[in-house]
């Protein structure tokens, strides 16, 4: 599938992802409306349409005064019965021409003998959501120094023709060492070695790391908003 960047499955990219190729990672309403990835793989829930019966279909899957987090494009107020505890704007950036991950580094596969490291990094650096068993999204690569994890990304949504890159953390003592952008090529280059595009979301304040992307051959492509609902009201 060519991986264009109008492609408007990219504005609600999770939808798309567990419906199709994270399907095995999916626990849908009895009705079929609103999806989420498994609990313990990751809080983002997804919905074709944001209308009444997408909203209690939602609640089906929160449960009682449950929480559901959402990321698509277009984000409108939730209903009364639901609270919002969160929102910002991340931006969507799509690779155009990357250059390869820096040869020299010693990086590693991670999975699931690593989980318990890869959730304390994303715990301490608050790269956005992660959980003990999101490592089955994709492939995730990692840097150790001296026995320890310093620093990881990987993939986290996909769909046919794009992967998404996510998680780059990088632990405070080996920051400014360029290791987040040279991880973040390698799980690039993972998505691209199979014939996907890669992009990746960026919180709209985060200066730096924008500048790093468009230095590394991302362009922006749209604005996505993050919404954390809970149910207020039965």
């Amino acid at each position: 599938m060519t991986a264009d960047p109008s492609d408007e499955r990219l504005d609600n990219m999770a939808w798309h992802a567990l419906s199709g190729p994270q399907a095995d990672l999916a626990t849908w309403s009895d009705d079929r409306r609103a999806v989420r990835y498994r609990r313990g793989v990751s809080p983002i829930c997804a919905v074709e349409d944001t209308d009444g019966q997408a909203w209690a279909a939602l609640a089906d899957l929160a449960g009682q005064r449950g929480v559901a987090a959402l990321f698509r494009r277009d984000l409108g107020p939730s209903p009364p019965e639901w609270a919002e505890l969160f929102r910002e704007e991340v931006i969507q950036y799509v690779a155009e021409s990357l250059p390869p991950p820096p040869p020299d580094l010693d990086l590693v596969e991670l999975g699931p003998a690593d989980a318990e490291e890869m959730l304390a990094l994303a715990v301490l650096t608050e790269p956005g959501p992660f959980s003990i068993e999101t490592h089955r999204t994709g492939r995730y690569f990692g840097l150790r120094r001296n026995g320890a994890l310093v620093a990881m990304a990987g993939e986290r949504m996909r769909i046919g023709g794009w992967g998404e890159v996510s998680a780059v953390c990088v632990h405070p003592t080996a920051q400014r060492q360029g290791l987040g952008a040279a991880l973040t090529l390698a799980a690039a280059k993972a998505i691209t070695d199979r014939g996907d595009r890669a992009l990746l979301h960026v919180r709209e304040r985060n200066d730096a790391a924008h500048e790093l992307y468009r230095k590394l051959g991302f362009a922006a492509r749209t604005t996505i908003t993050v919404g954390i609902f809970r149910r207020s009201k039965d």
